[in-house]
């Protein structure tokens, strides 16, 4: 009877120790990836592979292309295509911002007429999305106008800039 009370407390005391292991390996992976987003945004800064028509990136085999910019009012409005043929599963409007000459960002906004309402859209396997017609209210439209892409290709991935004006 001792020796079964023995084994129960040493399988009591292994099956915490594991659960111990586990929480600290899961607690670790959210810290590390929320320091990573802390400390880099968005990911590095890559080179987009060669893409045409220009403008456009590519990064990962994911395109972007941009056309059609216009100033206006305060709002910048640009058409956007996607293509994915690449490891993301998803566009969203929160991976795009507009730099503006003083380094300032900005996120699209929706709420001006003829600007296209959209949401995270999941595609992939070469699907295409757009052309959508997105815009930003930065605070200076002068040049130069940057778009900022962070699509999500991982952990820690990409961020490419796109000078548009």
């Amino acid at each position: 009877m001792a020796e079964l009370h023995s084994r129960r407390r040493r399988w009591t005391q292994l099956a915490l120790f594991a659960a111990g292991a586990a929480l600290l390996a899961i607690l670790a992976v959210v810290a590390f990836i929320a320091l990573a987003r802390v400390v880099i945004p968005g990911g590095t800064e890559v080179t987009s592979l060669p893409c045409s028509p220009q403008p456009c990136l590519d990064l990962q085999d994911y395109t972007m292309w941009v056309s059609n910019v216009k100033e206006a009012n305060g709002v910048v409005r640009m058409d956007v295509a996607f293509r994915n043929s690449s490891a993301a599963t998803h566009a969203s409007p929160e991976d795009l911002q507009l730099v503006d000459a003083s380094k300032q960002t900005s996120p699209t906004i929706q709420d001006v007429a003829g600007c296209t309402h959209w949401s995270r859209t999941e595609f992939s396997n070469g699907a295409m999305l757009g052309p959508l017609t997105i815009c930003f209210r930065p605070r200076s439209a002068a040049s130069p106008l940057t778009l900022r892409w962070t699509p999500d290709l991982g952990l820690i991935c990409c961020e490419a800039k796109l000078k548009i004006k």
